[in-house]
């Protein structure tokens, strides 16, 4: 007896140092889904979110893989797509367009294991969060610089939600900060991104004698307008000098890489919660940059410190006193609008012609 014990202890001491030489398990990686509003562009909404996408990935290596799918109409389409993710084992997916909200939220009860991030959206659930930017401090810097190059102003908007009513507002005030006779003309188009009519909107405001103009659409044809009129713009989104070299006057550009890096860490490590986050200038996720050849050094140094203000909490561009372009009084002096305030913006300030669409 005792001489088959010690021949089986001398065969699992052969068969141990076996085993310890195998590889560990491997853990797959993290599945990333992107849902993108719009074709894939050199620039734009999309754009941005695209190098957010590539930003996780260099950062995070083989810890995950992601893929995407562009041009996603919102609704119906979007449910679609975002359940199709769902179902190929993305365990995070991003769904950037507040069209999309709805259909997250939808598809998300379906998939309480997988975590969904909500941009631009407002509505949050036990597995979907939310996260924007705080555009406006870009759009008053902007103005500023528009401010000192003319005293007019366009403005070529998608819809009339309180994001786009902010970023009217905000350039606007930013312009009469340093020009209080500047005003801004805006054409409502009712779309995202229709690159025919973004330009067509472009030529009416510059044939109404616009010196410099500014949009809330998808694509780079209201600075090839401008870049083919010889007038000034104001890229949003991306760095548009590739399609305007000498019409860009700066870009106001959006900054998600590092956002969606924390998030897929923390899908990672097994923390992430549902959240709501409103970044801006402060966090990284709006920056103004890219200054055109026709910008004096003068005007982009002090855009760029009133940049540093606005991260400080020094500068707040909704502060009163403010009234809307109807004459009425919206905010005292030495106030300023609450968060709250500014999500549900419904006026125009004055300097901005025109009234809201219905």
């Amino acid at each position: 007896m005792y001489k088959n014990l010690a021949a089986a202890f001398a065969a699992a001491c052969f068969i141990l140092p076996a085993f310890s030489q195998l590889p560990a398990a491997t853990v797959p990686p993290l599945k990333i889904g992107f849902v993108y509003v719009a074709p894939l562009t050199d620039a734009g909404w999309v754009r941005q979110h695209e190098e957010g996408r590539k930003f996780v990935e260099a950062r995070l290596g083989a810890r995950v893989t992601s893929s995407y799918v562009e041009n996603v109409a919102e609704g119906a389409d979007a449910a679609r797509v975002i359940r199709d993710l769902a179902q190929q084992g993305h365990q995070l997916i991003f769904t950037p367009s507040f069209g999309y909200m709805e259909p997250t939220l939808r598809v998300a009860k379906d998939f309480p294991e997988v975590k969904f991030e909500s941009i631009t959206g407002l509505k949050t659930a036990a597995n979907v969060a939310v996260a924007n930017a705080r555009y406006y401090e870009g759009r008053y810097l902007a103005g500023i610089a528009a401010g000192r190059m003319a005293s007019s102003a366009g403005y070529v908007a998608g819809f009339p939600i309180p994001e786009v009513i902010q970023g009217i507002n905000a350039f606007t005030l930013g312009m009469r900060s340093v020009n209080p006779q500047a005003s801004v003309k805006v054409v409502w188009l009712g779309a995202w991104f229709d690159p025919p009519r973004e330009r067509e909107a472009a030529m009416t405001l510059f044939n109404q004698g616009v010196d410099v103009i500014a949009f809330h659409t998808g694509s780079t044809a209201v600075m090839s307008a401008a870049q083919e009129r010889g007038k000034l713009a104001i890229a949003y989104h991306s760095d548009m000098r590739k399609v305007a070299p000498d019409a860009q006057l700066l870009a106001v550009t959006h900054q998600w890489g590092e956002y969606y890096t924390r998030r897929a860490q923390a899908v990672l490590e097994g923390s992430w919660k549902s959240a709501s986050l409103w970044g801006g200038v402060k966090e990284g996720m709006i920056r103004v940059d890219s200054f055109g050849p026709k910008v004096p050094k003068k005007v982009a140094d002090e855009v760029l410190a009133r940049q540093k203000d606005i991260a400080a909490g020094k500068l707040r561009p909704f502060a009163g006193p403010l009234t809307d372009n109807e004459g009425q009084r919206v905010l005292a002096s030495g106030k300023a609008l609450s968060d709250e305030q500014i999500l549900g913006m419904n006026f125009l300030v004055s300097g901005v012609q025109g009234k809201l669409p219905k």
